[in-house]
């Protein structure tokens, strides 16, 4: 049994994987890297029943992964770039030749994967650390399912100007509803609700247009969501939005979130 590690800023995500495909998996939260790293084998054992003696190897990976010298547990451990652990992760969970990836973490990474070659195409700082900071601003919490369940009765009218807010008439092939500027009403009768769904729409409109760029670039006509961002709701209707209007669409494989702790074990 291998376990891939991705030790992140906010949250660390283990899986367990033998000759036959993924065992368990498990996710906590990130305290620092070696507190991370130890805890989680600590779960493995005691949640997924893994006895530590049938752990043959384990592979870090993620920010965090500098922070640990030598092995532990004393089992044989080593390290693989979140890059490659990424595109790894991501080849295996889409059993496809070539991707384009968007991994959305607290920022986001912009991926291509092929079996020959993984290259890091660039990224932005927005991405899950941006809902949460300007949230902890504007909306006093960092609880992210209070501020998903908020969003879930929010109103983008009262905080985004649309397109028609500003014209009467249709701009290139955008409709009256497209955004013309996040944030760019922002009513004195808006709510936190209205807020919350604002800061998300802000946040995965300009991933989603920033993939779709890359996608045009590199040919591709799909995008792999990974990442802790890849199974957010409302986030997908955002990005299915973009898919509407552009000729990308995006897919969100079984076990996204965990893509980098699985190219981690694969490596």
């Amino acid at each position: 049994m291998i376990v891939g590690i991705d030790i992140g800023s906010t949250t660390t995500k283990a899986v367990a994987m033998a000759a036959d495909g993924i065992l368990c998996r498990l996710k906590t939260r990130a305290i620092d890297a070696i507190t991370s790293a130890t805890g989680i084998i600590g779960k493995l054992t005691l949640e997924k029943e893994v006895q530590i003696r049938e752990i043959e190897r384990i592979i870090i990976t993620g920010v965090g992964a500098s922070k640990i010298h030598g092995d532990i547990f004393a089992i044989p451990t080593s390290k693989v770039d979140e890059i490659t652990a990424i595109g790894q992760g991501a080849l295996f969970l889409q059993q496809r030749e070539r991707v384009l990836i968007a991994n959305i973490g607290t920022g986001t990474a912009f991926i291509e994967a092929t079996k020959e070659r993984i290259t890091h195409l660039g990224g932005t700082g927005i991405g899950g650390g941006t809902i949460i900071g300007l949230s902890k601003a504007l909306l006093k919490t960092t609880d992210f399912a209070h501020i998903m369940k908020l969003a879930g009765k929010g109103e983008l009218r009262q905080v985004d100007l649309l397109i028609g807010d500003i014209t009467d008439a249709r701009i290139s092939f955008l409709n009256k509803e497209a955004t013309a500027a996040n944030f760019g009403k922002m009513l004195d009768t808006a709510h936190p609700e209205d807020i919350a769904l604002g800061l998300i729409n802000l946040t995965y409109q300009v991933i989603g247009m920033l993939a779709v760029f890359a996608a045009q670039g590199k040919g591709y006509d799909m995008v792999v969501v990974t990442g802790n961002g890849s199974n957010n709701r409302i986030g997908q209707n955002i990005l299915g939005e973009i898919s509407r209007l552009y000729p990308v669409s995006f897919e969100y494989p079984a076990d996204a979130e965990y893509a980098t702790a699985i190219g981690a074990a694969l490596s």
